[in-house]
């Protein structure tokens, strides 16, 4: 996978031990060097965890082990991730380009999901985020928002953040993702 090989290049572009890149993170060497050899695939959690340690969106770690992206992606080609422990699948509408700033990405939480980031991946990003069916508690720096179909709800993070699906039926939502 070259999501794998990419995690590796990262951390070596750097210069960082292991040790040093699980220092950063908070995400134990052995996790991290499973990852590096495909010998697990990374969790939602652990990608939000490495892409703050490089100051990345999830959309631009995955664009970059992909082919340069079009100006049109049509919904078939669209990139789709599923964590499955954690009941998180993420569609990238809007694939990131050098020298943009903004993406769209849908996610889909399943009922009960709960979906945590210890910070964002680049501090000080704004985020819309449009619930389009069923209900999701977002929580932005200790305050909840509950968010029901057609919400939105506009903010800057600095902080951890929380995606909790309230179900019964799966929170389908569309984030604007606009870099400072």
């Amino acid at each position: 996978m070259l999501l794998a090989a990419r995690l590796a290049e990262l951390r070596n572009e750097r210069g960082w031990s292991l040790e040093e890149l699980a220092r950063r993170s908070g995400v134990s060497r052995s996790t991290l060097s499973r990852a590096e050899r495909r010998e697990i695939s990374p969790t939602a959690s652990l990608l939000g965890r490495l892409c703050a340690v490089y100051g990345r969106t999830l959309s631009q770690l995955l664009s970059e082990v992909e082919t340069e992206p079009a100006h049109l992606v049509r919904a078939g080609v669209q990139t789709v991730w599923t964590d499955e422990a954690s009941g998180f699948v993420r569609r990238s509408v809007s694939p990131p380009q050098a020298g943009l700033r903004a993406e769209v990405v849908e996610g889909t939480l399943r009922p009960g999901a709960d979906l945590s980031y210890d910070r964002p991946p680049v501090p000080g990003m704004e985020q819309h985020i449009w619930v389009l069916d069923g209900s999701v508690e977002m929580t932005v720096d200790g305050t909840a928002h509950t968010l029901r179909a057609g919400d939105c709800l506009r903010t800057r993070l600095w902080g951890p953040t929380r995606f909790r699906c309230l179900g019964p039926e799966p929170v389908r939502y569309a984030v604007v993702v606009v870099l400072p």
